[in-house]
């Protein structure tokens, strides 16, 4: 059973930047899909962004250019880097992992991921920009 441990996150004005730690233990398959949703308050959760173990990673168009997630697979961690916050990106944001992920046919094609994409989700941390 994958257990999710986040970190980071917090509160910044405007322009600012934030990290955000995932870590993955407990059963973690050679390959895997890592990535982040988020919930603002009174919405439906986003994804934001993914990384797969090949290096690939795939980012939600509100985000793009803003955002950069990374990895460092010997520790089975996943980073996000969020740079240029705007209040837009006030939220819960949620760690998550599978050992699939989403196709690469649904980035090609546009379409977002979605949270049936993945089995496992960390506990989400808050991210607050004013």
């Amino acid at each position: 059973h994958v257990q999710l441990v986040e970190s980071g996150g917090g509160s910044v004005q405007a322009g600012g930047s934030l990290r955000v730690s995932c870590t993955a233990s407990g059963g973690i398959s050679r390959d895997y899909c890592m990535g982040w949703f988020r919930q603002a308050p009174g919405k439906g959760r986003e994804g934001v962004a993914v990384i797969y173990t090949s290096g690939s990673t795939f980012y939600a168009d509100a985000v793009k250019g803003r955002f950069a997630v990374s990895q460092d697979n010997a520790k089975n961690t996943a980073y996000l880097q969020m740079n240029n916050l705007k209040p837009e990106d006030t939220a819960i944001y949620y760690c998550v992992y599978d050992v699939e992920g989403p196709p690469v046919s649904r980035w090609i094609s546009g379409e977002p991921m979605l949270p049936s994409d993945f089995d496992y989700w960390g506990q989400g941390t808050q991210v607050t920009v004013s």
